[in-house]
């Protein structure tokens, strides 16, 4: 693929953000690029992690396996003090 040129406007904070990993001894382009790379990695992970969790949430073998261990938890928890 072809370098693409992309401009933005910075916030108060991508402009400390920008600064920081420039900081650590990256041009501004090598900055972008982790950053957009770096979120990217992080969103993809959260929506695998959402689509497993709202499988499990409908999943009746799931759904059996945690109401067994409330009930197992329920029956060795103290009560609670009035």
């Amino acid at each position: 693929m072809a370098s693409r040129v992309v401009r933005a406007r910075l916030t108060p904070d991508s402009e400390a953000a920008l600064r920081l990993l420039i900081s650590e001894g990256r041009t501004e382009s090598e900055a972008v690029r982790i950053a957009l790379e770096e979120s990217a990695r992080r969103r993809l992970r959260r929506s695998a992690l959402r689509a497993e969790v709202e499988a499990a949430a409908v999943d009746p073998t799931d759904i059996r396996a945690r109401r067994e261990v409330m009930e197992d938890m329920e029956s060795v928890s103290p009560d609670w003090p009035q």
